[in-house]
């Protein structure tokens, strides 16, 4: 069996809040008054208040981007290329903060034997994996891997794989390390899909250390994951790459099957752990968006206090993609030590294209 002993999260210098966010919306969309009024009461419906990006222009006047060209219809717009130069040039110092902060104090970075980099924002090669390993000057036989575009359940598949090396080995020491630099990719045509995304996604990333077991240091016990896909919402979430960037396809749809499918998908999952709905102490959701949310309470039956560290999530970075349940479950770690709670359950779900849904059963050590 496998423990996680440490998560740090960290994100880009430029923070915004929601309400500017809206304002640079409301303009480059070239909104008439009632399309602005509409997109406001969005916004404010968001549970978002503020987000971070690598990016400063969300919050400043045009004359004043860096980006984006201060032109009417954002001319020449961004395409790919600059996208992923921006990408490799603000990913690695943002993914090594997080994964500083995640050793410090726990192991030397010697000692880190297997890296395993998460992204769907950012591609390249040689990637964010060896311009991490490169900073930080790891061992350059590291075992290192990458788990590439898989979207917001993309953390959960990375301790999937960090779970099966501290099995294989008792000596490893696993990072997993999610970066996601989301606002690279927002798209200035005015449809449904766009508009959702340029309300939720932010940036940031976060870095969680797995040993096995035996490891010396109390930690949060890795006890079972379970999956499923449900093929029937597969047109409803997707991320597709594009000459102008990746393109996020979010149907207003998918709040509704994840309330159909999640009492399903939960039962499933406990049956398969050999654990009870009561047996639960703390719930760690993926923050999607206010209505996943939202539909998980209606589907299980739980309150929202329930979901409190996923709404805290959401309210002051938004949906991150990959990183964003590595910040839910550090909130529940240091509410743990905090209040020096014991005999805790955790059962933790994030989703993404396939519709694909992804869940883990922790407890403490």
């Amino acid at each position: 069996m496998s423990k996680i002993i440490s998560i740090a999260t960290s994100v880009p210098s430029y923070r915004h809040d929601q309400k500017n966010i809206l304002s640079f919306m409301q303009n480059v969309y070239a909104m008439d008054e009632a399309d602005k009024r509409k997109l406001k009461f969005l916004y404010n419906q968001s549970a978002i208040e503020t987000r971070y990006s690598v990016l400063p222009d969300y919050s400043l006047n045009a004359g004043e981007w860096q980006f984006y060209p201060a032109t009417e219809n954002l001319e020449p717009f961004p395409n790919v290329e600059l996208r992923m130069k921006w990408f490799n040039k603000t990913a690695p110092a943002l993914a090594v903060n997080a994964v500083e902060k995640c050793v410090e104090n726990k192991i030397a970075k010697e000692e880190i034997t297997h890296l395993i980099t998460v992204s769907c924002t950012g591609l390249s090669a040689p990637g964010l994996d060896l311009q991490v390993i490169e900073a930080m000057n790891l061992s350059p036989n590291i075992f290192r891997t990458s788990v590439n575009f898989m979207g917001c359940y993309a953390a959960i598949h990375g301790l999937k794989l960090a779970d099966a090396f501290c099995n294989q080995d008792k000596n490893a020491r696993v990072l997993v390390v999610c970066t996601e630099l989301c606002t690279l990719h927002f798209q200035k045509e005015n449809t449904t899909d766009n508009i959702a995304s340029s309300l939720l996604f932010g940036d940031g990333s976060a870095a969680v250390l797995v040993t096995h077991n035996t490891y010396k240091d109390e930690g949060l016990r890795i006890n079972n994951f379970y999956s499923e896909v449900a093929f029937k919402g597969k047109k409803d979430m997707s991320w597709e790459l594009s000459s102008s960037g990746f393109l996020m396809t979010l149907s207003g749809y998918v709040p509704d099957l994840i309330e159909e499918d999640f009492n399903k998908l939960l039962t499933n999952a406990l049956e398969n752990a050999d654990c009870n709905k009561e047996d639960i102490s703390h719930w760690c959701i993926h923050p999607g968006g206010k209505r996943i949310l939202t539909s998980i309470e209606k589907s299980i039956d739980i309150k929202t206090e329930d979901l409190q560290y996923s709404y805290n999530v959401l309210k002051n970075y938004g949906n991150m993609s990959s990183p964003t349940i590595l910040f839910v479950l550090k909130e529940i770690m240091e509410s743990l030590k905090e209040k020096k709670e014991k005999k805790a359950n955790i059962f933790g779900a994030a989703f993404g294209p396939g519709l694909t849904l992804e869940t883990f059963i922790l407890s403490d050590d």
